[in-house]
């Protein structure tokens, strides 16, 4: 018989389905929540719903966006001529956090991966190739994963961008193989851009 009545219960539930969160940090959180004020219960319920009603893929690069089109691709100072490519939103927030580019930027929105049934025409690769045709872009860089399926997407990506004559650059070394982008720290991933060379 569980201690908890139902609507405590329901939360610990809930808190214990996010990654990396356990039993115990799920009821610590649902604790807290409890004993915090209304407003504060009320504001929390409210951001989860904005985050989930509010929230669309940027028309232009798939990004999260509030608008039409993200805050990236609707500042006038980036470099539209440099898109750097990453597999997810969170790589792409952890390459702004270096604050080493100022270019746009292009989500797949997933990597290749035959075994899980992603194919490239499941990514959003033929919408890059349509910015390319519009867009005056000069390189491209490829910031996918350095494990086997970022890498499988990366050799993809360059044979389809062949027919442009682009300069394609993929991230320098410094990211360990096998790594995931959005946890390598600033300064690695900052020097990595700085590095990176031609695909």
């Amino acid at each position: 018989m569980e201690p908890y009545p139902k609507p405590v219960l329901r939360l610990i539930d809930l808190f214990s389905k996010l990654p990396g969160v356990g039993r115990k940090s799920a009821t610590r959180m649902a604790f807290h929540v409890l004993n915090a004020s209304n407003a504060y219960a009320e504001a929390l319920a409210e951001a989860i719903r904005a985050v989930k009603n509010d929230l669309r893929l940027c028309a232009r690069c798939f990004n999260l966006a509030d608008a039409e089109l993200c805050a990236i691709c609707r500042d006038p100072k980036r470099d539209p001529r440099v898109i750097c490519v990453v597999e997810d939103t969170k790589d792409l927030i952890a390459i702004e956090q270096t604050g080493a580019f100022r270019g746009l930027y292009h989500v797949l929105q997933g990597h290749i991966d035959p075994l899980k049934g992603m194919g490239p025409e499941k990514l959003r690769i033929d919408e890059l190739i349509t910015r390319l045709q519009k867009e005056p872009v000069r390189e491209i860089i490829l910031a996918t994963n350095s494990d086997t399926n970022g890498t499988a997407t990366a050799l993809y990506l360059v044979k389809r961008f062949q027919p442009f004559g682009l300069k394609v650059t993929r991230l320098a070394q410094g990211i360990p193989v096998g790594g995931d982008i959005e946890y390598v720290d600033t300064q690695t991933l900052g020097a990595s851009l700085k590095q990176r060379t031609e695909f």
